[in-house]
């Protein structure tokens, strides 16, 4: 009997139990948290680009046959438009959603113009950029594969001075050419739609300044005169770049 009862009092303890147990478990298993894969822009990156641009110059008389010429007279102004095609390489690390950048890019440039010299009529006036440069540092801020960036540094041009009748080209004066040197700043959007491709666009704009110029060019100093030149450009680029590195990293 005393047995019995012991088991009675067993079973009926279990009983009290098992429901409250039961109540603690879940209906349903708990399912495994996937991890997020987000888009780093870290790496060393190379690609080209193209576009075209336009470069407005002023040309104003300075000196004319050794005698200086105060204040300047203006021969006015033209834009020098046309295409380029280039690239670019550079290095990227991303902290958190912010990335910053350094850049190298090199151009060929065909941005070409002129206008008739209100002070020197017939005479014409051309402006050639035939390759430009830009080094860089970059800012950007990123949203996954999507990155928007601003960029500023300095940039350099080659450039083509050219004065002659008009139509007859090849009776030039002269022709000087210069290295300028100035300034850049630009905007861009990137958007990494592979793992390590990206494409994008840009619009940069160069500071030239000012810079003399010298046309002494016909025997006897025939109309030698000393221009002095200011030039900005503009320009919108189509870029694609391969990164390496890994462009994804996976978040829990």
């Amino acid at each position: 009997m005393k047995i019995c009862a012991l088991a009675a009092a067993g079973l009926f303890a279990l009983g009290a139990i098992a429901p409250a147990a039961a109540a603690d478990l879940p209906l349903y298993p708990k399912a495994a948290v996937a991890p997020v894969l987000t888009y780093d822009w870290s790496g060393i990156y190379a690609g080209i680009n193209g576009g075209g641009g336009w470069a407005h110059a002023c040309w104003n008389v300075t000196g004319a046959l050794g005698v200086a010429v105060d204040p300047a007279v203006g021969e006015g102004c033209h834009n020098a438009g046309g295409g380029t095609i280039g690239g670019q390489v550079g290095y990227r690390w991303q902290k958190s959603r912010w990335v910053f950048g350094i850049e190298g890019q090199g151009n060929w440039a065909d941005f070409k113009g002129n206008n008739v010299s209100v002070a020197l009529a017939p005479l014409t006036n051309q402006t050639r950029i035939d390759a430009f440069g830009l080094f860089t540092g970059q800012m950007g801020y990123a949203v996954n594969s999507l990155l928007l960036y601003g960029k500023a540094g300095a940039a350099v041009a080659h450039d083509k001075y050219d004065t002659f009748f008009p139509g007859v080209p090849a009776l030039a004066f002269n022709s000087v050419n210069q290295t300028r040197w100035g300034y850049t700043i630009g905007i861009g959007v990137e958007w990494g739609f592979a793992e390590n491709w990206s494409v994008g666009g840009e619009y940069n704009h160069v500071f030239l300044g000012h810079h003399s110029a010298d046309f002494a060019t016909l025997t006897g100093g025939f109309l030698a005169r000393t221009d002095r030149i200011g030039q900005d450009i503009d320009m919108g680029l189509i870029r694609i770049n391969y990164r390496w590195g890994g462009p994804l990293v996976a978040k829990y």
